[in-house]
């Protein structure tokens, strides 16, 4: 599948920037006020669905907690099923668990171990692709229940974090991407 958007598209207009968030230097990319704008939020699922619709996806794989927002929306609008990953201990269920680095540490997720069966087509999306370190596990969850990754999904990339290099050979998919800080 060929990325139909590359650099900032019109919708990036839609989302807040907010300076010095959670910590000094950083650019929050807040996407609560293109949720508030019911033409923005719909212009993101119709690009998602566009792209979706006739490829075969079985269930939607997303990451908690802003991928439930576009995920279950995306889901709904294909007729498919929604997989939640949830930080450790959130899934009331038996689970398999993958962990991750970040910046000072690590955490864990999780899926549900009876969430997707063996050969089912999947689509994984969450709102933003940064390190790829989240995204990475997800894959890991994901193919350890025997899944088929059809593509990555996100709303936003930030490229300059690089976070495709952890995630080789998937195919990925983002709607806007920032090149910069």
């Amino acid at each position: 599948m060929v990325n139909e958007h590359s650099g900032i598209h019109p919708l990036a207009a839609s989302i807040r920037n907010i300076p010095d968030f959670p910590k000094p230097g950083i650019v929050f990319r807040d996407i609560t006020t293109l949720w508030k704008d019911p033409s923005a939020f719909r212009e993101v699922v119709e690009i998602f669905v566009r792209r979706y619709r006739g490829a075969g996806i079985e269930k939607i794989v997303c990451v908690e907690s802003r991928g439930f927002v576009f995920g279950g929306a995306l889901a709904q609008e294909l007729g498919v099923g929604l997989v939640p990953v949830r930080k450790k201990g959130k899934l009331p269920s038996k689970t398999i668990r993958a962990q991750y680095d970040l910046e000072y540490g690590t955490d864990t997720i999780e899926i549900h171990a009876d969430a997707i069966t063996r050969g089912e087509k999947i689509l994984i999306h969450d709102d933003l692709l940064a390190t790829g370190g989240t995204i990475q596990a997800t894959c890991e969850l994901v193919e350890q229940l025997g899944g088929t990754i059809v593509e990555i999904a996100f709303l936003m990339e930030l490229s300059f974090l690089k976070g495709r290099d952890r995630l080789k050979g998937k195919e990925i998919f983002s709607i806007i991407r920032y090149d910069h800080e």
